[in-house]
């Protein structure tokens, strides 16, 4: 008889794995859905977000900061140039170094990405009560923690 409830518990979870994927599904499909309009992918938007938040830095902090390889990093910043994004300089402390930051156009194009973004995200998340939103927040915490 213990078993059968190990199995309703383990169906439980398998559910709500299962239920938790399909929601993030969504919100990358949206996501992406919401970037297309720049021509922008979400890797290089995370990229946009944290030059235009913390300043102009090498791609190897870059790289750090989103927990990505740096063959990856020059990949994404090699995009975001070709669309006049960013851009790369010297390191004037180290001219053997390459700085690289957003340009006039990249942090209007990452202030309206944002923009859209928190609309999208007010329109998925409007089912939810504040006091849900709250809980959800708490637990998505707990989890990540």
């Amino acid at each position: 008889m213990g078993q059968g409830r190990a199995d309703t518990a383990q169906e439980r979870d398998e559910s709500l794995a299962e239920d938790f994927r399909a929601v993030a599904r969504m919100l990358r499909r949206a996501a992406a859905e919401s970037l297309a309009r720049w021509d922008v992918t979400p890797s290089q938007f995370r990229a946009l977000r944290v030059l235009t938040r913390h300043g102009d830095m090498r791609p190897s902090a870059l790289a750090e900061h989103l927990c990505i390889a740096p063959r990856s990093t020059t990949e994404v910043l090699d995009g975001l140039a070709a669309k006049g994004l960013i851009e790369r300089r010297p390191d004037a402390r180290d001219r053997r170094a390459t700085l690289v930051g957003p340009t006039g156009h990249g942090r209007a194009v990452g202030e309206q990405i944002s923009a859209a973004r928190g609309s999208q995200s007010a329109r998925f998340f409007e089912k939810l009560t504040p006091a849900d939103r709250a809980e959800l927040a708490r637990i998505l915490g707990e989890l990540l923690d």
